[in-house]
């Protein structure tokens, strides 16, 4: 069991790492990311999560920039993709860090993963006009 939480960018990718693994090899969020992301653009996603992450849970500056919401407005994705996105993010996070961190890592997917079901129905229902 692991008694460490996290505390820093490098942890973050740690975690971002591990996780991604698990979700290419994944039969359900596989393919989404595999028609998304070439594989050689994987280590470039992979540093622009840590850095979202990093500025997201740990208030650094991070050099993030983006719009995660509209990234995934128009993606082939139901609410089962995003149960075992979250299902394998929980796992992944706690199979490597435990603490106060870890816990609101965990929530913070939970919300945005709700904020994203919530504008890609809008979307949907709005003719896919853009709602962000």
């Amino acid at each position: 069991m692991n008694d460490r939480d996290i505390h820093n960018s490098e942890d973050l990718s740690r975690l971002i790492h591990a996780f991604y693994e698990q979700v290419r090899s994944d039969e359900l969020l596989g393919p989404v990311f595999a028609a998304r992301i070439p594989a050689g653009h994987w280590p470039e996603h992979l540093a622009t999560m840590t850095r979202f992450w990093t500025g997201a849970l740990l208030s650094q500056p991070a050099g993030y920039r983006g719009n995660p919401g509209a990234k995934h407005l128009y993606l082939p994705i139901e609410k089962e993709h995003f149960t075992r996105w979250l299902l394998l993010f929980g796992q992944t996070v706690d199979a490597l860090f435990v603490g106060e961190k870890a816990a609101e890592i965990k929530v913070r997917a939970l919300k945005m993963g709700e904020m994203f079901q919530a504008k890609i129905a809008l979307a949907r229902g709005n003719g896919g006009k853009s709602v962000l």
